[in-house]
């Protein structure tokens, strides 16, 4: 077990790079997944299908068809406490989700007598990417299906790597999915992005995924809409000297199990509380292997302040705020991705079945980047009527035009004037 000491001061934004910097860099993916993404582009379903042999079947062939038939999307694969618990998270998920969802149309009537309208609408057709790697990921597929229905998308597609386990063809089935295809990586991602003979191109693509993965929905970003580019997961727990230390511990350890690409973090202004959270992590960590972050970070801060400072520059995928003094800061919290609250706020809640979604921004990215909603899967646009307002506008914009050397703008303007001052 690594678990490193830091002493957090005056400039939290160099203590929490070099918190972060714990963590061993990912190897550059981006040519290799540039050589995949146009291949699939180029070559489409021959293509494709040996990819998916190289990368997702160990050389043997894929069927035919690589879309799952209906009759194996069985809610009846689950087991009953496992489809319980789907339902529930299912439940909750779609209600915060529903809640995100906002206004279709709001109608704006500008002084000049003219009317904008922006139109809100769902995009028709989105792909949500469920990992495989060593485990399957139910929780993945609600998180982004959910979330996509309620958004109001007409057809949501699921893409994942095959051998598709029982557990993820019985989630589709208890949302209600028809259309999932046997495919992972920067190929299927490439598939669903452009289209193929036999599969139909997407609007938006969503969902965590490996390294490769995320790099490919960075690179077909510039044709599709995407979530965001989803890292090692991370967690930082602010916590005041009350805090119950095992509670704590058992959270760091849970994140562990995401593996080491990212580091846990915990900081306090009380120096007894995090030797007593070293000691939990000893102890509790040898019967728990799962768990192995890149480190073990217990920072030691000169006041509660001083703490969410720190934790404002790291940006933490997950925020704790454990204790009465250190839940006070929830409202002043501006850059986290999910923001659990109270001893009981486990992250874990959030990962399954809280309703909040767990596709967050990693790597420091919620200074600026959202979580997943129902806004990932929206699109707003204007709906203007002119009417009357012509001349006042052209008036107005006419120079405008001119002024930047567009003078048929200013002509298209002006034209409505002289011939139909009502259109």
């Amino acid at each position: 077990m690594r678990c490193e000491r830091i002493a957090v001061g005056p400039d939290p934004v160099a203590e929490a790079a070099a918190a972060r910097a714990l963590a061993p860099q990912p190897q550059s993916v981006r040519d290799g997944v540039a050589e995949i993404v146009s291949t699939v582009r180029l070559g489409g379903d021959r293509a494709l299908r040996e990819l998916v042999a190289r990368y997702d079947t160990g050389g043997a062939a894929p069927p035919l068809s690589l879309r799952l038939p209906a009759e194996d999307l069985d809610a009846g694969l689950l087991a009953e406490d496992v489809r319980v618990g789907l339902e529930i998270a299912i439940a909750n998920v779609a209600l915060v989700a529903d809640a995100g969802v906002g206004a279709d149309e709001i109608q704006v009537d500008l002084p000049q007598g003219h009317r904008v309208t922006l139109r809100e609408v769902p995009v028709r057709r989105a792909a949500i990417y469920v990992p495989g790697g060593r485990a399957p990921y139910p929780s993945s597929l609600v998180m982004g299906v959910v979330t996509a229905r309620a958004a109001g998308v007409e057809e949501v597609v699921v893409l994942t790597p095959p051998v598709i386990d029982p557990l993820i063809r019985g989630a589709c089935a208890l949302c209600g999915v028809h259309e999932v295809y046997a495919m992972g990586g920067a190929h299927g991602i490439a598939a669903v992005a452009y289209g193929t003979e036999t599969i139909e191109r997407v609007d938006v693509i969503a969902g965590p995924g490996s390294l490769i993965v995320q790099e490919a929905k960075r690179q077909v970003s510039d044709s599709v809409g995407i979530d965001g580019f989803y890292g090692p997961s991370d967690v930082l727990v602010l916590a005041d000297k009350t805090a119950d230390a095992r509670l704590v511990a058992l959270d760091l350890l849970a994140q562990g199990e995401h593996g080491p690409g990212a580091p846990v973090v915990a900081v306090s202004d009380d120096a007894s509380f995090l030797d007593a959270l070293e000691a939990q992590l000893e102890a509790l960590s040898p019967q728990r292997p799962h768990s192995q972050p890149a480190a073990y970070v217990l920072a030691l801060a000169g006041s509660l302040r001083e703490a969410l400072a720190f934790a404002e520059a790291f940006a933490p995928e997950h925020l704790e705020l454990v204790g009465p003094a250190a839940e006070r800061f929830a409202r002043r919290v501006r850059s986290a991705g999910c923001v659990f609250v109270g001893s009981a706020g486990a992250t874990a809640f959030g990962d399954y079945v809280a309703g909040s979604n767990h596709s967050l921004p990693t790597g420091g990215s919620a200074r600026f980047a959202s979580g997943l909603s129902a806004r990932h899967f929206r699109r707003r646009f204007s709906e203007v009527q002119i009417g009357e307002a012509a001349p006042a506008l052209a008036a107005a914009g006419a120079p405008i035009a001119r002024a930047e050397g567009f003078e048929v703008h200013a002509e298209s303007m002006e034209a409505r004037v002289e011939e139909n001052p009502r259109t």
